[in-house]
């Protein structure tokens, strides 16, 4: 007897609908900044946990040599914990070959933080304009946040940068060209400027609403990361998965389909080389 119903069906789709559309909305929640133009917008706290106004996490990104498609995940070291990506990456530069080793590069590791926000002004998308949103950001724009804070402009800005009254500050991003990259070092907090329309009942409702930066941060086991390792690094996947998996996705790089024979396995760190291997992620 067929166990599965029409309710039960409808139910499962149900729930994968939302889960798309819970996708698609974290999305929508970050404010995309482009070459060219200034940002304002002002830095909002999480009243009900300060320690949580930031959240700080380095993150991998690489094209997958399987299927071609972006692979992102979240590293361990964030939390001081085991990762087998950054494990792989260190035995990879200590003791691999050339060959493994420029392969390696096309690992990139970054650090980020984000931080709530409320848009004054979005010069290409003007519907982001009085809403909140996730601002992403690196060290640039970490270094002028710093000195804000407790940098040499600490007295004069300090709290200021997180007040939505008259007394607070905007922040200007200031989007430039570098060579191929953006660059945010123009950016800067304004004098004391009042956000126009907003009274003290809109600056609660405000602060009350701002998102819960941790739901926009995926972690994964680390045996979870070792497998994704193994597939879209090392290409250790049957060719009927590869074929399937560039069916679904949309290419963003060369796919480089090595046969699973001839690949090696990620491998694990010993205890031993953790300090070593910390050292080294400092330095990256």
């Amino acid at each position: 007897m067929n166990s599965l119903t029409s309710s039960m069906f409808e139910s499962i789709k149900s729930a994968l609908t939302k889960e798309n559309q819970a996708s698609s909305n974290k999305i929508k929640d970050y404010l995309r900044t482009e070459v060219g133009n200034t940002y304002t917008v002002r830095l909002l706290p999480n009243i009900k946990d300060p320690s949580k106004t930031f959240l700080h996490h380095y993150s991998y990104g690489w094209n997958s040599f399987s299927t071609g498609q972006l692979i992102t995940a979240v590293s361990p070291t964030t939390w001081n914990q085991r990762d087998p990506i950054a494990e792989e990456r260190y035995r990879v530069l200590r003791s691999g070959t050339e060959q493994e080793k420029e392969k390696a590069k096309s690992i990139v590791r970054t650090e980020r933080w984000l931080v709530n926000c409320y848009v004054i002004n979005d010069p290409v998308n003007e519907e982001n304009n009085n809403k909140i949103k996730v601002l992403r950001f690196g060290k640039q724009l970490y270094k002028i946040v710093m000195d804000a804070m407790q940098g040499e402009e600490a007295e004069e800005l300090g709290p200021r940068i997180f007040d939505l009254s008259p007394k607070g500050v905007n922040l200007k991003i200031k989007v430039e060209k570098q060579g191929d990259y953006p660059t945010y070092v123009s950016s800067k907090f304004t004098t004391p400027k009042e956000v126009e329309g907003l009274d003290e009942d809109a600056h609660d409702k405000i602060y009350k609403n701002v998102f819960e930066l941790e739901s926009y941060v995926t972690v994964k086991s680390y045996d979870e990361l070792k497998d994704l390792l193994n597939r879209h690094y090392y290409c250790n996947v049957d060719i009927e998965e590869v074929v399937k998996e560039t069916q679904e996705a949309k290419p963003q790089a060369k796919s480089n389909v090595v046969p699973k024979k001839e690949v090696p396995t990620a491998t694990t760190a010993s205890a031993s080389e953790d300090d070593a291997l910390k050292k080294l992620l400092d330095d990256l």
